[in-house]
């Protein structure tokens, strides 16, 4: 089940922090390239840490960071469906 949310963070604040701070980096690498040449690259790193590996994860994340608990996968007989849990099941 790790596996299933490798993606997600603790909690919903925490990764929107990771993704502000990774995309700022991101975009602070190439636009601040006129003003402080090549050195301005050296933030990508920065962004890609904060965002682990690539946007396209850390969207994927956010996705499952919201619905975390809140979809319930069962698979019987080989045919899977996906629910939304009620909020009695709590």
């Amino acid at each position: 089940m790790a596996d299933d949310r490798r993606f997600t963070s603790a909690s919903l604040p925490r990764h929107l922090a990771r993704g502000a701070v990774g995309f700022a980096a991101l975009v602070g690498s190439v636009a601040l390239i006129p003003a402080f040449g090549l050195i301005s690259v050296l933030l990508a790193p920065v962004g890609l840490l904060a965002l682990r590996g690539c946007p396209t994860c850390w969207a994927i994340g956010l996705a499952q960071t919201i619905s975390l608990g809140q979809l319930r996968r069962s698979c019987v007989d080989g045919r899977c469906e996906l629910t939304v849990r009620r909020r009695s099941e709590s």
